[in-house]
Parts: C-alpha cells; sequence; structure tokens
C-alpha cells in the first residue's frame, strides 16, 4: 500500500505547496518523496521512520555542514521558512528535507572500478568526518551486536516452533549458528564516526563514468569500531548479486579495488590492529546478516517484506539467509588471500608506515 501523501500543513512548513511529489518506493526505512517546487529545484522529502529519535536531524545537520564544509559532497538539510530544520504533523510524525543529489544507486556492483569509487568515497567520510567535534544524541538500534543476533535466532527457535515453516527455517538456523563459531572477537578497537548502514545501495554513482558521488541515507551516522563499518560494506559491495538472491559468492577482484580506492585515502588512519581486522570483520558481519534474517524469517517482523516476489515475509528472509550463508562460506575459503590483498594494498598506500 502507498504511504499517504504528506499533509498541507507539512507542505506548507516546508515551502512545498505547489510541489510536485514522486514516491520513491526503494526506501526501506524512511518514506521517501521527490518534491519539485514550481519553480525550483527538486528536494527530498522524507518522513522519518520512528525507529528514530527526533534528534537524529540534528546529527545529520551536524554531520552533513561539516562534511560540505570540508568540500565533501553530501545531500544537507533544507530548513522550514521558520529556521527548523525538524517539522512534526498532528499525528506526531517528524518530516525533513534535503537537497536532491542526481545519481544512480544500486543493489549490486557491476564492476571493480564501481568498487573501487566506493571504497574511496567511503574512506573520505572516514577520514574528514574523524575531526568532528560532535556528540550524537541518537543511539546505536544494537546495530552489529553480533552476539544479541545470536541470541535472537536462539530465542526464535525456541519461541516459534509451532510457526508453519519452523521445519524450513531451523534447518537454516543450525547452518548459521554452525558458522558462528568461526567468528574471532575484533579485540579492543577505538570508536569512530562511521555511516553506519555502508550498504551499496546507499551510495551514488555517476551512471556514465561509474564516480562514486556521494553517501545517502545517514540516520545511521554514530560511533563504532570502524572494521565493523567495514565488514558491513565488503559483505554488501563485494558480492555481485542482490542479497535476496542464490549464487552469492564473494568477488576479490571487487574485495581488492574496494580496498585499493580506501586504502588510498586512509593511508595513515587506520591502525594495524584495524587493518588486520577487515577480513574477519567481513565473515563476521556476513554471520550476523545471516542470523538477523534467519530469526525474522521465524519472527516476520521484516519490514520490507517484497509481496511482488515473495509469498510471506518467511519466504523473503529465508532467501536472505541463503544467501548470506553462502557468501560467508565464500568469505571463510577466500580469507587468506583477502588477507594479502589488505596488506599488499596498504604497502602500497603507505609505503613507509
Amino acid at each position: 500500500m502507498a504511504a499517504p501523501n504528506p499533509s498541507a500543513q507539512v507542505l506548507k512548513a516546508l515551502g512545498l505547496e505547489s510541489a510536485s511529489l514522486e514516491l520513491i518506493p526503494s526506501g526501506l526505512i524512511n518514506t521517501t518523496w521527490i518534491a519539485v517546487p514550481a519553480p525550483g529545484k527538486a528536494r527530498v522529502l522524507q518522513r522519518v521512520n520512528p525507529l528514530f529519535a527526533r534528534a537524529v536531524n540534528d546529527d545529520i545537520d551536524a554531520v552533513t555542514k561539516y562534511l560540505e564544509a570540508a568540500g565533501i559532497v553530501t545531500p544537507v538539510l533544507i530548513p522550514a521558512a521558520t529556521g527548523a530544520t525538524t517539522i512534526e504533523d498532528d499525528d506526531g510524525f517528524v518530516w525533513r528535507q534535503l537537497s536532491y543529489i542526481q545519481g544512480a544507486s544500486y543493489d549490486a556492483l557491476e564492476n571493480a572500478k564501481q568498487a573501487e569509487e566506493a571504497g574511496a568515497l567511503l574512506g573520505r567520510f572516514h577520514r574528514v568526518v574523524s575531526g568532528i567535534d560532535h556528540e550524537f544524541s541518537t543511539a546505536r538500534l544494537g546495530v552489529h551486536d553480533t552476539a544479541k543476533h545470536l541470541k535472537n535466532l536462539l530465542e526464535a527457535l525456541l519461541g516459534k516452533k509451532d510457526h508453519q515453516r519452523y521445519s524450513v527455517i531451523e534447518p537454516l538456523a543450525a547452518q548459521v549458528l554452525t558458522l558462528a563459531n568461526d567468528i574471532a572477537e575484533p579485540g579492543d578497537q577505538p570508536d569512530r564516526v562511521v555511516h553506519g548502514d555502508p550498504k551499496i545501495s546507499n551510495l551514488l554513482f555517476d551512471p556514465e563514468t561509474d564516480a562514486a558521488i556521494c553517501l545517502i541515507d545517514l540516520d545511521t551516522i554514530s560511533r563504532m569500531p570502524v572494521v565493523l563499518e567495514l565488514g558491513d560494506a565488503f559483505r554488501s559491495w563485494c558480492n555481485p548479486r542482490p542479497e535476496d538472491e542464490p549464487g552469492a559468492e564473494f568477488s576479490l577482484p571487487f574485495f581488492e579495488a574496494a580496498i585499493a580506492g580506501y586504502a588510498r585515502e586512509t593511508s595513515d588512519f587506520l591502525t594495524e590492529a584495524e587493518r588486520r581486522g577487515i577480513p574477519g570483520a567481513t565473515y563476521t558481519i556476513t554471520v550476523e546478516l545471516a542470523a538477523r534474517f534467519c530469526a525474522d524469517a521465524l519472527n516476520e517482523n521484516y519490514f520490507g517484506w517484497d509481496q511482488a516476489r515473495f509469498a510471506s515475509a518467511s519466504e523473503h528472509n529465508e532467501a536472505r539467509t541463503r544467501s548470506q550463508i553462502e557468501l560467508a562460506r565464500s568469505i571463510a575459503s577466500h580469507r587468506a588471500e583477502m588477507e594479502r590483498i589488505v596488506t599488499r594494498a596498504y604497502d602500497a598506500a603507505y609505503p613507509n608506515g
């Protein structure tokens, strides 16, 4: 069902009374429209998911202004006539508008050039925002708490035995839990400012040149160990297939290109322990995602169920689980070469350090 259009109250507050609105169906969290005032440039209008505190806009405003001042392309919040960056409607929903940046987004990378560009873009982002002095007001939503997600899977197995598809999902859960036995603890690492959700669809590219333009969907910006962010990025970028399709395989050429781009921008930024942790974190986050999807196949509370392709939320999450299991096994088989790739990339980018 399509989301209801914003109220006249919201449109007036944001100066969009005369704007044409086009709902963007691809967003999984926030409800998003492209709004084109008459006259005026296109903007992004969003109803913020209640998952996020109202203060998330304060964090986005601080970070995007910092990025823009450093010459980094980024969407920025466009204030209302009152100067407010956050509008609340009569139903309690929070709204905002951002600048619109033209570009293409993909569900999967198509070539190594895109991988290298993605790595360089994320590296620039990490390097630049490392200097920001901002206390983030939004809490992390249990993101990359691997132990918690594995516990949630075990609880789903115990609590959902009456689920009609339990006999299909339980063997998948057993495979996920077996893969989890090979997760290595990352050890003590510093918290850094990160995007929080660097999947490939959250990067915009120039469709003609494959140059990476900017990161979007900035609600999850916060602080955490950067290797967890990189693990999430590489498990997304280096699987040439969408994460709910079979045939997942970790692409070493994509990984090598992405690491080369990232290392070029962060040659003197990461510690040696962080560099060494990248391959292991990629495996860990892949298994973590498999656990999340597998638990959701029983709990059926995943909000991105594609009803055009799957008969139930359980079936969609089963497909995602199977894909991440395949990907985790592929990563495990390439682990030694991934470690060599990381070493070579940083030796080339930073020969004296």
